[in-house]
This record gives C-alpha cells, sequence and structure tokens, in this order.
C-alpha cells in the first residue's frame, strides 16, 4: 500500500523541476512509524499530488519514481529496463567489439538507488536503497524479457552498499555464470570478477576516456597509477606505447592487470607495480611522457573536503614536477564534493607550485551509459582534465 507524505508549505519547488530526491526538512508528515524501503506519495501542503518514490530514514528521505501517478507494476519495471537497454544498443554498445556497459546509472535513468552493469551476457545489480532491494524480481523478469537471448546471468550484489542490519547476501537471481568471466571493451579482452572485485567488477565509467588516452600514446612511455584492473594500460599498449608501467598499492589488482595484460598478449611493453602511489610520484623511476592520474575518491562527504583538496592538489604536483617537457597528464576526480571547476583549479595550483607551464586540451567526464539527468547536475561526478606540459 502506498502511504502518503505532505511536504511543508513552499517544499515542492525542486519536484515541480523534476529533481528526484526529497530532502527530510522538507517534510511536514510524521515519518518516524515508516519502514525504510516503504513506497510513499508526495503531495503538497494543499494535497496537489507530485511524485511516487522509496522512503528512507536519513538526509535523502525519498528517492522519486516517477513524476506519473501510476502502478509500479511489472509492466512499470519493463518499459523503464527497455528504454535504457535500447538506449544502449543505439549508442553502440552491444556488439561484437563491446559487451560491456551500464544498462541502468540511478538517478541518471531515473530509477535513483539501482544500478545494473552487463558484462557480456551477465548482468550485475547493486541497490544503493533499501526501496530498490524490495524490487529485485520484476528488475530481473524485466532483464530477461527485454535482453532476451543476449542474458545468460543476473547476480545481485548489494551485500557493501546497503546497511550490515540487514544482511543481504550476494548471489544469482537468474542462471549461474563462472568467474573470471570474459567481456569485450572497445576490442580489447578483460577478465571480470563481479564476486570478489570492486564496485560490479570494473570501471566502466572509464571507457571514453580509455579511448581517447590510447590514441595519445603511440610511441610514448606511460604510468598509469591507480591503474586498478589496467584499462588505460592495455588501451595504452594496445595504440603502441614504447613502456606502460601499471601502479596500484593492491598486490590483488596487479595480479588483475597482469591477467588483463597476458590475455591480450602485450606483456612485452609493460611492467607493474605494487607501491603507495603518493609515495611512487615522489621520485619516478622514468622520465614519462603520459601520466594517468585515477584515485579512488578522496572525499566522500564534506566534511573531508579540505584534506581531499591538499591531497589532488599534491598528487598532482608530483606528477607535475617529474613528466617530460611536452608530457601530457591525464588527471581524474570522483570524489562528488569536489566539482569540476575546483578541481581544474586544483590542477592549475598544482601547476604554479611545480612551476610547469600547462594547457588544458581536453575536459573530461563519464560516458553516454552513465547518463546525467538533467534535473539532477549533482549525477555529474566524474571530473577529468588532459593538460599538455610545456
Amino acid at each position: 500500500m502506498v502511504q502518503i507524505i505532505t511536504l511543508k508549505k513552499g517544499k515542492e519547488a525542486s519536484l515541480i523541476r523534476k529533481h528526484p530526491w526529497v530532502f527530510s526538512g522538507a517534510i511536514a508528515s510524521n515519518c518516524e512509524s515508516l519502514e525504510d524501503g516503504a513506497l510513499v506519495a508526495v503531495q503538497s501542503w494543499n494535497g496537489t499530488y507530485l511524485a511516487t518514490g522509496h522512503f528512507q530514514h536519513g538526509s535523502i528521505a525519498i528517492r522519486i519514481l516517477s513524476f506519473v501517478d501510476e502502478k509500479f507494476d511489472q509492466s512499470f519495471w519493463n518499459g523503464r529496463l527497455n528504454g535504457m537497454i535500447q538506449l544502449r544498443k543505439n549508442l553502440g554498445l552491444l556488439t561484437p567489439t563491446n559487451s560491456i556497459f551500464r544498462i541502468c546509472h540511478a538517478e541518471g535513468d531515473e530509477l535513483p538507488g539501482l544500478i545494473i552493469d552487463y558484462y557480456s551476457g551477465v548482468a550485475v545489480i547493486q541497490c544503493h536503497s533499501i526501496g530498490m532491494l524490495q524490487h529485485l524480481q520484476e528488475i530481473t523478469k524485466a532483464l530477461k524479457i527485454n535482453l532476451g537471448d543476449s542474458l545468460s546471468a543476473v547476480y545481485h550484489k548489494s551485500s557493501e552498499t546497503l546497511p550490515k542490519r540487514l544482511q543481504v547476501r550476494d548471489e544469482y537471481l537468474y542462471g549461474q555464470a563462472t568467474t573470471p568471466h570474459y567481456a569485450v571493451e572497445d576490442s580489447i579482452t578483460y577478465s571480470i570478477d563481479w564476486v570478489q572485485g570492486q564496485k560490479t567488477g570494473f570501471f566502466i565509467d572509464q571507457r571514453d576516456n580509455r579511448s581517447l588516452l590510447g590514441k595519445l600514446s603511440k610511441g610514448k612511455k606511460v604510468l598509469n597509477a591507480f591503474c586498478y584492473s589496467g584499462g588505460f594500460s592495455l588501451q595504452a599498449l594496445k595504440h603502441g606505447a614504447s613502456l606502460v608501467y601499471s601502479l596500484d598499492s593492491s598486490k590483488r589488482a596487479i595480479s588483475l592487470v597482469d591477467e588483463n595484460v597476458a590475455i591480450n598478449k602485450l606483456q612485452d611493453r609493460h611492467i607493474s607495480v605494487v607501491a603507495d602511489a603518493m609515495e611512487f610520484m615522489k621520485d619516478l623511476p622514468e622520465a614519462f611522457d603520459i601520466i594517468i592520474l585515477d584515485p579512488p575518491a578522496f572525499a566522500k562527504h564534506l566534511d573531508k573536503k579540505h584534506k581531499a583538496m591538499q591531497g589532488y592538489k599534491r598528487l598532482n604536483a608530483h606528477a607535475l614536477r617529474q613528466i617530460k617537457s611536452g608530457g601530457i597528464l591525464v588527471t581524474f576526480s570522483c570524489s562528488q564534493v569536489i566539482d569540476k571547476i575546483l578541481f581544474n583549479h586544483l590542477i592549475i595550483s598544482a601547476a604554479i607550485e611545480s612551476r610547469r607551464n600547462v594547457k588544458i586540451l581536453y575536459q573530461l567526464h563519464q560516458p553516454a551509459d552513465h547518463p546525467i539527468g538533467a534535473f539532477h547536475p549533482e549525477g555529474e561526478y566524474l571530473k577529468g582534465i588532459v593538460v599538455y606540459v610545456e
């Protein structure tokens, strides 16, 4: 049964603009007895229907599923998933040379709290809200209907993203698959492990940026810091880099890089290094033509913002001091509290501190299968810059 929540007077403006979140401070109703994950209809102070979404105790109290009063039955999920999958097909992401893409990108695809990634026949679902957890059966059925023979298994992985008290179990909801599982991105084969790997098993959001890096790499010495499974390294090697270093603090990540390099028969120009990137960057063993910095989020919350800013500046300053003249720095931030304007300023500050003259060649962000909702600018989380260093 859908319960009704009333907003305070004047707090309906964001929903009228189709923003998909309702914050707890905007709610007039007493929600203490509401269970996390409850489906609620939101109305203005004067009783006008505004939207329907999932309730969860916390700062973001309601995540909107629809701004239309409709039934959330199997046909709803079938229709939503159909639109997403057709978009990805139209983008050319399901082809013989590419079988890795994101099917659902939460707010960007108008299903807040839901991530679905696809790896050559296997869909991996990750819920970031308790509400979405309650629709796994409908989502799985919608995937089967819309992907047909292109789907061999559905794996649910939300134990890391939902409260521990729920005791969520990661498991197959449909079919079975063994890991490692091989899938192709831009004609490069990757070993994917959604069971033990980070996130859903692979960082799909750097696909376009990896492709660009490859085109810049012919004949270059490349350092790929925070490499994880080595996507940037493989693109550089594929496009003729003379030497590529893959650097990560995780031995498991480096073993995954080595496996991916071997699968693609690119070992002869590749060196793996297990080390702390910040320390390694202080005294590089080679004069590199290209340095890639793709660290994990330095700040996930606003109270860590200043520390994150200092970390990004210090890391990039180390790289800028040592990169060859005429070199290229490809640097990223996925910290949501660091917006793209601030990130640009941090890189410019690092260049001033390093006494290097730089030019910004490209501004980078997430690819089309990670869409940014027009009414949800917060969805633009990945920021990147390609800098030419004189």
